[in-house]
């Protein structure tokens, strides 16, 4: 019995549960958009609808930008095990940390109304990819 088929197995279920929860992180900023709304009008109440309408519309962007390279950092690592490339390990780690500065970043940095600039639920949701890229990442390096 090769032992390292369970193994394999478990590594492409979290890789496609990291590459899942990045698609949802990238389509919830859509599904809360009134609540990034509400977020923005909350730190500028002296902003106008349109304006408060082009900042969303600047976030929705921006994060649609951020997941797609989530999403493309997903396929390419499942691509990588697939082949066996022996420098997914490390490629895997930069990914790791570079996905979770990006999200830290959405989660915690202020901006000038003093308020972070995405409500608190998209910054946690943005985070979740994180937890399977670092459990990704152990499983590569305790198989090598």
């Amino acid at each position: 019995m090769d032992r390292r088929i369970p193994s394999r197995y478990g590594l492409f279920t979290a890789i496609y549960t990291g590459f899942g929860l990045t698609v949802i992180a990238a389509i919830v900023p859509y599904l809360d958009r009134a609540g990034l709304a509400d977020h923005i009008r909350a730190g500028y109440p002296t902003y106008e609808q349109a304006r408060i309408d082009s900042a969303v519309t600047t976030y929705l962007v921006t994060l649609s930008i951020i997941g797609s390279l989530g999403v493309c950092a997903w396929l390419w690592t499942a691509w990588a095990v697939k082949n066996g490339t022996r420098w997914v390990g490390l490629t895997a780690i930069v990914m790791l940390v570079l996905g979770t500065g990006v999200a830290l970043s959405a989660l915690l940095t202020k901006d000038t109304s003093g308020d972070t600039g995405l409500p608190p639920l998209l910054g946690w949701v943005g985070l979740l990819p994180c937890l399977a890229g670092l459990f990704v990442t152990t499983m590569l390096w305790r198989r090598s």
